[in-house]
């Protein structure tokens, strides 16, 4: 008996590993080039067919509303808006923020369940670029890769600007051009600090909330994004009153 449990042994010893660094070899192979996004703007997106594909599935029609806007032309407040938001050190980060990581497992862990996220903003664009919404181990590793890949590739300002052009709003709305349109009627060099909180507070969940909406979670989320901007000082304490009073 005991040759043949060494056998199975030996076996997991060699095979495991093997299987595990084949995998991921397999993987890597099959991630996505991105070194043309340096220079090309994406028609389409992983997100976008699959939000397309959902709407043919349950019998709706969707459009696709995604508007291109350069990095430039976004006012500067609404991009410290959205990263303090959604990504404090993204300037920091090289693709994860180990920091954000440990703790969303900490609460994962507690929970014994998935509850809290832990994705940057470049590890939102690999989602929404390449994979898709699904939450399986797998995902978050070629997430993992891809986000590492952007980052030695493109750089934090075209990580940035593609994120903002990209990112979900709403059905069919993708990208804060399309998104300022839809909701404010307004270009989005023109949109002033409410509008900018509105649509920020809807990034985390924008096929159940709308940032025209006034009901007790956009508020709480409006007063927290307020209250973090003040905090690393993007908008001063008048500012602040006024537009917390909105939301209150």
């Amino acid at each position: 008996m005991w040759p043949v449990i060494k056998k199975i042994l030996l076996g997991l010893v060699i095979g495991v590993p093997a299987l595990l660094v084949g995998g991921g070899l397999l993987i890597y192979l099959s991630l996505p080039g991105v070194a043309d996004l340096l220079t090309q703007n994406p028609r389409t997106t992983a997100l976008m067919v699959q939000r397309f594909r959902e709407a043919k599935n349950s019998q709706t029609n969707l459009v696709i509303r995604q508007q291109w806007v350069s990095f430039d032309e976004i006012p500067k407040l609404l991009k410290h808006t959205i990263r303090v938001t959604e990504d404090a050190a993204f300037y920091q980060h090289r693709g994860v923020d180990l920091a954000e990581l440990k703790a969303a497992i900490k609460k994962n862990w507690q929970k014994g369940k998935y509850v809290r996220g832990a994705s940057t903003i470049t590890q939102q664009l690999a989602k929404n670029l390449y994979l898709s919404t699904d939450k399986s181990v797998l995902r978050k590793i070629k997430e993992y890769l891809i986000a590492r890949r952007l980052e030695n590739r493109l750089g934090k300002k075209r990580i940035f600007e593609l994120y903002l052009n990209l990112i979900e709003f709403g059905p069919g709305i993708f990208g804060v051009q399309a998104a300022a349109q839809n909701f404010f009627n307004k270009d989005v060099s023109r949109i002033d600090l409410e509008e900018m909180v509105r649509l920020t507070a809807v990034i985390p969940k924008p096929l159940k909330e709308t940032p025209t909406g006034n009901n007790s979670w956009i508020n709480w989320k409006a007063g927290w994004i307020l209250d973090t901007l003040r905090r690393y000082k993007h908008i001063d304490q008048v500012e602040y009153q006024v537009v917390k009073a909105k939301f209150m």
